[in-house]
């Protein structure tokens, strides 16, 4: 365990999986179980990190834990996560159990690592961050969930997104080199990353550190949707060697465009923010409990 103390976890109690996360950790025995609503999560975490805090515990999807992460990263506070999302991708791609029993052992437990996370002006993320048509379908998709569900929504959003497919005009400075096009969507992400199914969205095995950028960008809409699906086919490499997407690591990047703010996505929330946009990557910055090194690796020995 990480000290004697009872290690703060934050749930909230509107989740639709919060007696499940609150019934894990009430059996591990472990933890100061602390009900809060989204609204207030930012605040009362900060208030735990400026006690001196050593170890806090998430439990929630990749949205609550990119609230923990503008908060816990940068400080000397360990981050442990009890996945209690709908995509959990945060606990995947540092090979967390899902489990929640199993969890919220791994929560209490002495093994701790460090990871990257990306910033954009004051604000952090831990996955990706998107700007335009992604965006789009977020604002369709909440408008039509309140009347069809989730996954029609999502379905109906994504189909009036690709006949519209707006796009924003884009300065693009990498390295000092700027270019400027339209793009229908901008992708910046920690960590190299891979659009070819099935990992699509996943970290690349092997892959660099640094921020995976991919911008789309044209004029003719079918040519632009064409170099999508090549991309989701045959993958990011692949479809990089097409004119219309270019893909790049960098550890910092600054993006211009039109107008003083913009809505742009953080692991699938989106926020308004200035403009311009400049992004970079803080190694190691944030301290991360994980599970036993040495049973991790047996795991993945494993055929499958």
């Amino acid at each position: 365990m990480a000290n004697a103390s009872r290690i703060p976890a934050f749930v909230n109690p509107e989740s639709g999986t919060a007696d499940k996360a609150r019934t894990a950790l009430e059996r591990a025995g472990l933890f100061e179980i602390i009900e809060v609503q989204p609204d207030k999560l930012y605040e009362r975490i900060a208030e735990k990190v400026a006690r001196g805090e050593k170890r806090i515990l998430i439990a929630g999807g990749d949205g609550t834990i990119r609230t923990a992460v503008e908060v816990i990263a940068g400080t000397e506070v360990e981050m442990a996560v009890l996945p209690s999302g709908t995509l959990n991708h945060f606990a995947k791609e540092h090979h967390l159990p899902t489990d929640l029993d199993e969890a919220a052992q791994v929560a209490a437990g002495q093994f701790v690592t460090t990871t990257d996370v990306g910033r954009v002006g004051d604000h952090r993320f831990h996955g990706t961050s998107s700007i335009g048509a992604y965006v789009t379908f977020m604002r369709k998709r909440e408008k039509l969930e309140r009347y069809f569900g989730y996954k029609i929504a999502s379905f109906l959003a994504g189909i009036w997104t690709l006949i519209h497919l707006p796009t924003i005009a884009v300065e693009l400075d990498v390295d000092g080199k700027k270019q400027s096009f339209e793009t229908p969507l901008l992708f910046v992400a920690v960590r190299e990353r891979e659009l070819k199914v099935p990992t699509l969205g996943g970290l690349r095995r092997g892959g660099k550190r640094g921020l995976h950028v991919m911008a789309v960008h044209g004029r003719r809409k079918a040519r632009l949707l064409a170099v999508a699906l090549d991309a989701f086919a045959n993958g990011v490499r692949q479809a990089s060697r097409e004119t219309e997407l270019d893909a790049f690591m960098v550890d910092s990047c600054s993006i211009r465009m039109r107008g003083n703010r913009v809505r742009i996505s953080f692991d699938g929330e989106a926020e308004t923010v200035d403009v311009p946009l400049d992004y970079k990557v803080e190694k190691d910055n944030l301290k991360l409990v994980v599970p036993d090194p040495a049973l991790a690796q047996k795991e993945s020995d494993v055929p499958r």
